[in-house]
């Protein structure tokens, strides 16, 4: 099961039904985690560190920010990028089955946009 930080941009509808339908899901917020404020950047950094794939609507800077630290050979835990024009009953649907199905492994350095 995927290890997760929510991005300060992502719609909390999301998560808190990803919460109802998944057990034991690991998840924090980047609230929860005090990076709040932080630049795409960290936030990345410590989702690495923190082993932890990050979910956000940020298709603008993100993915630039992720393929920058890939190629300096820094890792990312793995990014999944959701678009606001999906309905949010899919966006859950789909996150259940990719948090359920995945291993950590399978998302190092991977950037995937939904839907997929």
């Amino acid at each position: 099961m995927l290890r997760l930080l929510i991005d300060q941009d992502l719609d909390h509808v999301i998560l808190r039904a990803l919460l109802l339908r998944v057990q034991n899901l690991d998840v924090i917020t980047a609230h929860q985690a005090g990076l709040s404020n932080a630049s795409d950047p960290e936030l990345l950094a410590w989702a690495a560190e923190q082993e932890r794939v990050v979910i956000t609507h940020d298709r603008r800077t993100m993915p630039y920010h992720a393929t920058s630290r890939i190629a300096r050979a820094e890792k990312i835990a793995g990014i999944i990028i959701v678009s606001r024009q999906l309905p949010v009953s899919r966006v859950i649907d789909d996150l259940e089955i990719i948090v359920s199905c995945s291993d950590m492994v399978e998302w190092e350095n991977i950037v995937k946009h939904l839907p997929l």
